[in-house]
């Protein structure tokens, strides 16, 4: 029959395709190590299972898009298997061609933006798979303030529905789909498919019957996407109006100069071969250490000398560094021995925020002025080697107290200086230098005797000031500050008066930021996605820069980004949003950071920093914008993750690539050891879940 709806498949080819699936299982177990299945993914399946096989076979190799969570995962596989698979889809294409080659022609071309709708279902249990959720249905954008809920709407484009109140786009997709356009979607294209996945209240797949209605989709969303972030209509003079016109790169990403990513050839870790799938070794990252906590874990301070801390709700737990990972000693610092809360009208909370200095003998402790708050009026200084607060140390400036949101040291191994009694400040509006040889605390001011700390006026302006939420700093001590509107500005070491670069980010609020040693990238994390930043630029005198020192001008590489797949984001939880982001840990000039890791409710997502930075890389083929990595690794803990981060550089042995990773819930502290010559990161692949 001409109609696909009705065309049988022999049973042959039935057969042969249902063997697939077993065929990579069949390698997978030769290559990983899993755990038992932990869907956290509730979903019903909307048609019978008995969908069209012939259009399963463009969906077959989704779940390598999206993958299995379990033993059955298809996130992590062996060339050889890959290529088998490939050869038979391949084969069984020419045979029974698939339904966008014969569809167009017959399925309904009259219907306005028909689309064919899949759901994956099976969550992470070796029963995942893609399954029709409509064989033909159409998609439409609303202006409107309604998202949730069905309604009888016409599908028209143009059917505002704001009654006078605010109003955004959503994605209308038959009676199923009904949601705001917006980064939480982590819509996801594959060109070569002619397909967006996306997140819903599930993970749907969108299937388009030629280029042309594919690419009219992409563009129609990205322009719903601008207007729903900044308010502005998707046009010219508005995205020069946001980005200025040295971004507009950012938008336009085919128009960035991107050269500056070119030192991406850099032989280590590179994937090998031509887009082929890495190799990967079942050892490549092994758990070596896992140590209960004496109370919940709040945050972790990791040291590059002999010692780490956990610091909980009763106090500091002091841990030994090996190079295999941390290790509990038995030393307790109790916050409730009355060296610490005792007569203090600082500490209302425990402590957030800790922070080393001097050689790491001593810390610094800021705790909010209430719980859930974000500000403190001031610290306490803690005696590491006697375990006793020496110093209680107020906020103030000009004979008023102040507040702060963050603390950070001077420099990215200030606090290895044995002599360091500075350490920089933040609050919405404000960004210092603290001077502990004072003891009321004093603020150096960078720019000039008469003017305030922080006074930024380059190229924006902000009626109601800066909204500063995170710093970090590179190896000269210059200063990457993030802000609730997504900019991400670059100060020197010699002046915090004015930014030398201001990136306008992408509209998500920044909520961390890091920055390599060297300060050539830099690392912004938001709720859905990561931003990798490059600062390198050549001035006009062909000199080689980064945006720390000089204005970059025009000469700016687009971003990359950093996600989870849809569904790696649905299974991580609506509520679990990414957190501190951060690159490994390097203090020393000529080395390279090689990792980036970051924390999703209780996944702990590590990326390979060189295959991320290589535009040639298997991940950004067939997408359309910004390029978005989709090619990492996951730890899954049974806890909400606190912090995740890598030790020193020191800590790398000579048969790993990088220091150990140590990953820290409420109330367990556990260790990863690298320990094959190459962590090459596949498409999405789940290392193992980790107990």
């Amino acid at each position: 029959p001409t109609n696909p709806k009705e065309r049988q498949i022999p049973s042959k080819s039935k057969n042969e395709q249902i063997q697939i699936p077993s065929l990579i299982f069949y390698f997978l177990s030769l290559n990983i190590t899993m755990g038992g299945a932990h869907s956290r993914e509730d979903l019903e399946i909307s048609d019978s299972d008995s969908e069209e096989v012939e259009e399963d076979e463009n969906y077959q190799d989704s779940k390598n898009e999206t993958p299995d969570r379990s033993s059955s995962s298809l996130g992590n596989k062996s060339p050889s298997s890959l290529d088998e698979v490939e050869s038979k889809l391949k084969a069984l294409k020419l045979k029974y061609p698939s339904s966008s080659s014969t569809t167009t022609g017959t399925q309904n071309p009259s219907l306005k933006n028909a689309v064919k709708l899949y759901l994956h279902i099976g969550g992470n249990t070796p029963k995942a798979k893609w399954v029709v959720s409509e064989k033909l249905t159409t998609y439409s954008f609303l202006k409107t303030s309604k998202t949730n809920g069905r309604d009888d709407e016409a599908d028209d484009e143009d059917d505002d529905d704001d009654e006078g109140g605010e109003a955004w786009w959503v994605l209308k997709v038959g009676v199923k789909i009904r949601v705001k356009v917006a980064a939480e979607m982590q819509l996801k294209t594959i060109g070569d498919q002619k397909r967006v996945d996306f997140v819903a209240q599930g993970v749907w797949a969108l299937k388009f019957f030629s280029d042309e209605d594919y690419k009219g989709f992409v563009s129609k969303y990205q322009d719903c996407l601008f207007e729903n972030t900044y308010g502005f209509e998707s046009n010219e003079a508005n995205k020069i109006k946001v980005y200025g016109k040295d971004f507009i790169g950012w938008v336009k990403p085919e128009a960035a100069d991107d050269s500056m990513w070119e030192d991406a050839d850099d032989s280590f870790l590179k994937s090998p071969g031509s887009g082929a799938t890495p190799v990967r070794d079942n050892q490549d990252l092994r758990e070596e250490f896992e140590e209960a906590s004496n109370g919940g874990i709040q945050s972790l301070a990791l040291g590059a000398l002999d010692n780490s801390f956990l610091v909980g709700d009763s106090g500091i737990q002091v841990v030994k560094n090996f190079c295999h990972g941390v290790h509990g000693k038995g030393v307790f610092v109790n916050f409730d021995n009355g060296d610490y809360r005792s007569g203090s009208n600082l500490v209302h909370s425990t402590p957030k925020k800790a922070l080393l200095m001097r050689a790491e003998t001593n810390m610094l402790l800021m705790s909010p002025m209430n719980e859930g708050a974000l500000h403190s009026t001031g610290l306490h200084q803690l005696d590491i080697e006697t375990g006793k607060v020496v110093t209680e140390w107020k906020f103030e400036k000009d004979g008023t107290d102040i507040t702060m949101r963050d603390i950070t040291n001077d420099s990215k191994g200030g606090q290895l200086d044995p002599s360091g009694s500075t350490f920089l400040g933040l609050d919405d509006n404000r960004l210092c230098r603290w001077d502990m040889r004072d003891r009321k605390g004093m603020v150096q001011n960078l720019a000039s005797a008469s003017a305030p700390v922080l006074n930024w006026t380059q190229g924006h302006q902000f009626s109601r000031g800066t909204n500063f939420q995170c710093f970090a700093t590179t190896g000269d001590g210059s200063i990457v500050v993030g802000s609730i509107d997504g900019k991400i500005r670059l100060y020197s070491s010699s002046s915090m008066r004015q930014a030398k670069t201001a990136f306008p980010g992408l509209g998500s609020p920044i909520t961390h930021v890091d920055v390599t040693y060297d300060g050539k990238w830099i690392l912004g994390t938001t709720d859905s996605y990561l931003i990798l930043i490059c600062t390198v630029f050549t001035d006009k005198d062909g000199k080689i820069k980064i945006g720390f020192n000089g204005r970059m001008g025009n000469r700016i590489a687009a971003p990359r980004l950093l996600k989870l797949t849809p569904l790696d984001s649905h299974l991580a939880g609506v509520n679990n949003k990414f957190r501190n982001a951060q690159f490994s840990w390097v203090t020393e000039n000529g080395k390279q950071e090689r990792h980036l890791v970051a924390t999703v409710g209780k996944f702990s997502v590590i990326w390979n920093f060189q295959q991320v930075k290589n535009g040639s890389h298997e991940c950004y083929r067939n997408q359309e914008g910004l390029k978005s990595c989709y090619c990492y690794k996951i730890v899954l803990k049974d806890d909400s993750i606190v912090d995740s981060r890598f030790m020193h550089d020191k800590f790398a042995v000579t048969d790993s690539p990088e220091a150990p990773l140590v990953i820290a819930t409420p109330m367990k502290v556990s260790s990863f050891s690298i320990s094959s010559r190459r962590l090459s990161l596949g498409l999405a692949s789940t290392l193992r879940p980790a107990k």
